[in-house]
């Protein structure tokens, strides 16, 4: 019976949470920024995993049929759990409105689970209505239909959950510590490394983001404990290698491979014209247009709850540590506030590593989270006397949170397409080119009259095998050809001839990018195959390692808990 308060709250929550997501049960894919070339991407994810790539890196049929690294660099979490929807017999479209559905649920869950266990059921429950209905949510759910950042929202909390459960375990006096915390708790631990690489795998930027948050919320915890352990923070770091660990076959070829991309050539003016008016955080309308136009409003009912948390900050209702808590969560609040804002050009002008977040606005993401968990304390300790007053108020403020969004429970219409469309040669790149290679031009913006052809010399060809990541003819020069190849040159593609490598030619500008090759004449047996990189090899040994270890290890607690 001890739990049945936190259960009732979490079955409310969940409740509620379903009604913004009636919009998704409409037939058809929600018009949105993005909504039809996340289609398009995970068709082509499923499509390269079906074809026995378990990590998909390479869309053969994006960029209007010459292929394209998209898959390599934009995070994967929400294309896996779309696939998983998909092979349980869901259409495309279907299958990436399932996960916003699921992850906004999940989100509100994890926040609930967070703030409930570590400031009480009141703040879990307010705490988990601030994350789940602020207008940045519908924002990326109906106008930009951004499915990665969405599904980014479920970890945060849950990093915090388990950091927080790891704290909790008072130790005795040891020779090893650290060794005592994880058998103690190593399923907390196993959930801190996996909700850290979900966050990473779910959005590489906003896991950046959060970084810092979390560091200071580690600090936070250490000065709370009752014995102050080393032993925690120790812990914490090793399961911060864990989860970038676990997520290393992402990031790492993301960040050491991305110097062959356009990235830092796209994004390097992406801040210009993209800052947000101060009054728009306190109201900006609810519209349906593109970056610079969308609502910018952190919610009234987020304000009512900062304003809250500093009230009782102020009115001496929090124990110092709790005070430095909040006034921490303040501080990191007005610093993700002012990035987006005019005068923080300079920072962002200073700081390269502000440009991988594209837009300033993107920190709505950190602010969501902030205002959740200052409201959360605020509010519930404003009202934390049990009497009539404060049970009218709670509920009141609950519905102020929930009311002013209902009008962007919905987009603003449904595209009606068939799955071919997204599933055969797609005329676009699914990004703005910051993953196009640099010997390419930006935009293909054409289709190739054929995968391949003679461009010089004479002969035929016989079209073989074609898969995403390997194609197979049989080439008949009467003379020495050269052939091209209508696939776009990334590292990892390789052509071999009879058995043996020839030798790639990709700068020729007149076919830009391309894959051009030479063969002397007579049949050759031709296979074009695109392969892992060293680094890309290393970043998956790694991934598995960790992976091992981590099992390996609940194996070595299960046994030791079973005796």
């Amino acid at each position: 019976m001890k739990n049945k308060p936190y259960l009732s709250y979490l079955v409310i929550l969940v409740f509620v949470g379903i009604f913004p997501l009636f919009s998704l049960f409409v037939p058809g894919l929600p018009v949105t920024h993005d909504g039809q070339d996340h289609v398009a991407r995970i068709a082509n994810f499923y499509q390269s995993i079906s074809e026995g790539n378990v990590i998909p890196r390479w869309a053969g049929n994006l960029n209007w049929g010459f292929g394209h690294p998209i898959l390599m660099f934009l995070y994967p979490l929400s294309s896996y759990m779309a696939t998983l929807f998909h092979a349980a017999g869901f259409g495309y479209v279907d299958s990436v409105k399932l996960v916003f559905g699921v992850s906004f649920v999940a989100s509100i869950t994890a926040m609930y689970l967070w703030l409930s266990r570590a400031f009480g059921k009141k703040a879990g429950f307010i705490g988990a209505l601030l994350y789940g209905f602020a207008p940045y949510r519908f924002v990326d759910m109906y106008v930009r239909g951004a499915i990665g950042e969405h599904v980014a929202f479920i970890f945060p909390p849950l990093v915090c959950f388990f950091m927080y459960r790891l704290s909790q375990k008072s130790l005795m006096n040891s020779k090893n510590p650290i060794y005592q915390l994880l058998t103690a708790n190593y399923l907390s631990f196993m959930g801190f490394s996996f909700s850290l690489a979900g966050l990473i795998l779910a959005h590489n930027a906003i896991s950046l983001m959060f970084l810092p948050v979390f560091l200071l919320y580690g600090t936070y915890l250490f000065f709370t404990q009752k014995k102050r352990s080393l032993a925690f923070m120790s812990v914490l770091v090793l399961g911060t290698f864990v989860g970038f660990g676990l997520s290393a076959f992402f990031w790492a070829p993301a960040f050491l491979e991305g110097k062959y991309t356009l990235r830092d050539i796209v994004t390097a003016d992406g801040v210009e014209g993209r800052f947000v008016p101060s009054s728009w955080f306190l109201y900006s309308p609810w519209n349906y247009g593109q970056g610079n136009e969308i609502t910018k409003s952190l919610g009234f009912g987020s304000i009512i709850g900062v304003l809250a948390g500093i009230y009782i900050m102020f009115k001496g209702r929090l124990q110092r540590i709790d005070r430095v808590f909040v006034s921490t969560s303040l501080f990191l609040l007005i610093g993700g506030v002012f990035l987006m804002t005019q005068p923080s050009k300079f920072i962002w002008d200073t700081i390269s590593l502000l440009q991988k977040f594209q837009f300033p606005w993107r920190f709505l993401s950190l602010t969501t989270f902030l205002t959740a968990v200052i409201g959360a304390v605020g509010i519930s300790q404003a009202l934390i006397k049990e009497n009539t007053k404060n049970k009218i108020l709670f509920f009141l403020f609950c519905f102020i949170i929930i009311i002013p969004t209902i009008q962007m429970w919905k987009p603003k219409g449904y595209l009606i397409k068939p799955e071919s469309f997204y599933t055969g040669i797609y005329d676009s790149t699914t990004d703005t080119g910051e993953s196009s290679p640099i010997w390419s031009v930006r935009f293909m913006e054409h289709r190739p009259n054929h995968p391949i052809e003679i461009i010089g010399g004479e002969g035929t060809i016989e079209t073989g095998s074609r898969t995403s990541t390997k194609h197979t003819y049989i080439v008949t020069a009467t003379t020495p050809v050269r052939i091209l190849e209508n696939t776009l040159y990334f590292p990892g593609w390789e052509i071999n001839g009879n058995g043996k490598s020839v030798p790639i030619q990709f700068q020729d500008p007149a076919y830009r990018g391309l894959l051009t090759f030479e063969l002397p004449a007579g049949r050759h047996a031709i296979e074009i195959i695109f392969r892992d990189t060293k680094v890309r090899q290393i970043s998956n040994i790694i991934s598995i390692m960790s992976g091992f270890l981590l099992i390996a290890g609940f194996g070595g607690w299960y046994v030791w808990h079973k005796k």
